[in-house]
């Protein structure tokens, strides 16, 4: 019998028995709630309380997108998560030639703190919990809610939620970078000082395995690169003058579920302690520093066009996966995504399979219930000292920012892409309805909105805006940000002048997106990969 490996590459026996489980089993397992967290954040985990149900949505227009909101609100879910298109991800107003084509064509488009108003109109912000995926101009859309919610009487300490910030997995996976890394780990920091301060409550960043993973990382991959970016934002934040344990309880990390059940929750279980070990080891953090809280998705790259229907089970095993390993939050994927935005029904059903995994599978009647399996706890150890290995090539090189210079996260990703790629091909690996049980159908067609009037609509929205705004005030704004932005080049070396509060009096006036972004860019440049 030939050997079988898991889709990372480790091996996996026929049958495994207590002794092939770590002599350090009982010592690393613990109890829930309690370090290393191997079996979860909290003592009682669902029986306290499910996980959030997030649906991640954006629709074009600020106005479309408030409306699958309110849907998915009216029908359980119980905390929103926010698509940006690609033109707000990369500061670039709707208005400008940049953005032609693209305005509203992967998420909702924001150009001013007006168009906030519009996407969270009638959402209780004090109550409901927002996670914003938005990683270069994450300090303006911050901004921007907290001045939707301060023009609504809503007190910063009263705002729950997430930006992601997670700007060194753009560098490696995703592209949508503006500045070089160096000011944008500094402003990253920056932000972990005014959270800390100001909004106690909202977590600074979310540290992205998820696209690391899109991009073709193994399982093993997605938790070693996602932990080399998390240490480096952390000693990005120590280094500043701030304490370890004023920001990193508020630190939280977002991975993705694939359809390896058993792979997927042992990641979990091994990222929760592999953490804890890390920031106890490396920067002396307490026990709230060491908690490893995260946000799961289910896999896109994993949906297929062909028989999308079949993506409801992906998504239902993807699912058991992540509430499985212990999520504290969860997005399941419409089984159309991989042709088009969702629709009403697919977004609904995603939602109904959180709900049935909650609350009629039994899984939360019990914390951690594949804890004992020798199977999960041998996965457990393996995915934890790969992950180390890969930790300690990063190291070596020394840390993500030079790793990404080297090209290291990328060569490693490419090559695990290029392997699956070939096995899918050869037919090693099985793709339901792609490589195997084919039915010769073509995929169907679903209706696109008029991206070429929704873009006109919304340029024409920000003119408005412009028109009737006091333009002087927005000056003197500007100039402000771009006062103090040189102090975020490691050129600086005096006292940094706190930058997030002069973004928010920017965006009180009405200060765009692009007009934030090429203020920043005028003093930070732009980054050119090497590679």
């Amino acid at each position: 019998m030939s050997e079988r490996l898991s889709p990372s590459g480790i091996p996996i026996p026929a049958v495994v028995r207590p002794g092939d489980v770590s002599t350090e089993y009982a010592r690393d397992l613990g109890d829930p709630g309690q370090f290393p967290y191997t079996r979860g954040v909290q003592p009682t985990m669902y029986r306290g309380r499910l996980w959030t149900m997030r649906q991640y949505a954006g629709f074009g227009t600020a106005k479309a997108t408030n409306e699958r909101f309110r849907l998915l609100l009216d029908a359980g879910q119980t905390g929103l998560s926010v698509a940006f298109d690609l033109p707000t991800q990369m500061g670039i107003d709707s208005s400008s030639p940049r953005a032609m084509g693209e305005v509203g064509r992967v998420g909702v488009a924001i150009d001013t703190v007006d168009d906030m108003h519009v996407l969270l109109d009638g959402i209780p912000l004090d109550r409901v919990s927002t996670s914003m995926t938005i990683n270069a101009t994450a300090s303006t859309l911050l901004a921007m809610y907290i001045v939707v919610a301060e023009e609504r009487g809503i007190s910063r300490d009263k705002l729950s939620g997430t930006v992601q910030n997670d700007i060194l997995k753009e560098y490696i996976a995703r592209g949508t970078y503006i500045y070089p890394p160096a000011p944008s780990l500094a402003l990253t920091a920056e932000m972990f000082r005014f959270c800390a301060a100001e909004v106690p409550q909202w977590n600074p960043i979310s540290i992205s395995g998820y696209h690391i993973r899109e991009a073709g990382a193994t399982a093993v991959q997605e938790v070693a690169f996602t932990f080399a970016d998390a240490l480096a934002y952390v000693q990005q934040a120590v280094d500043a003058g701030l304490p370890v344990d004023a920001f990193a309880p508020r630190l939280s990390f977002f991975f993705a579920a694939h359809n390896d059940l058993f792979e997927e929750v042992a990641k979990f279980r091994a990222s929760r302690r592999l953490w804890a070990r890390l920031m106890r080891e490396r920067f002396g953090a307490n026990d709230a520093s060491c908690k490893m809280r995260f946000h799961t998705q289910t896999g896109g790259v994993t949906l297929t066009a062909q028989q999308p229907l079949s993506n409801v089970v992906r998504v239902t095993v993807q699912a058991l996966a992540a509430t499985l390993g212990g999520t504290q939050s969860l997005h399941t994927n419409g089984y159309d995504e991989a042709l088009a935005l969702p629709t009403a029904e697919a977004a609904t059903l995603a939602l109904r399979t959180q709900q049935i995994v909650g609350y009629e599978s039994g899984i939360a009647n019990t914390v951690d219930p594949l804890a004992g399996s020798w199977y999960v706890e041998q996965l457990t150890d393996n995915i934890e000292a790969r992950a180390l290995e890969l930790l300690a090539k990063v190291d070596e090189l020394g840390g993500a920012a030079e790793a990404i210079r080297a090209g290291f996260f990328q060569e490693e990703i490419g090559r695990s892409a290029y392997e699956y790629q070939l096995r899918v091909e050869a037919g090693e690996t099985v793709v339901v309805g792609v490589n195997k049980f084919g039915d010769g159908q073509l995929p169907p067609i679903i209706p696109a909105p008029d991206f070429k009037e929704l873009e006109r609509s919304q340029v024409a929205r920000l003119a408005s805006v412009r028109a009737e705004r006091d333009q002087a005030a927005v000056t003197a704004a500007l100039a402000r940000v771009a006062e103090a932005a040189p102090d975020y080049l490691p050129t600086h070396t005096a006292a940094r002048r706190e930058l997030m509060p002069r973004i928010i009096d920017a965006v009180r006036v009405r200060a765009s997106v692009g007009e934030i972004a090429d203020t920043l860019e005028a003093a930070w440049g732009r980054y050119q990969p090497t590679m």
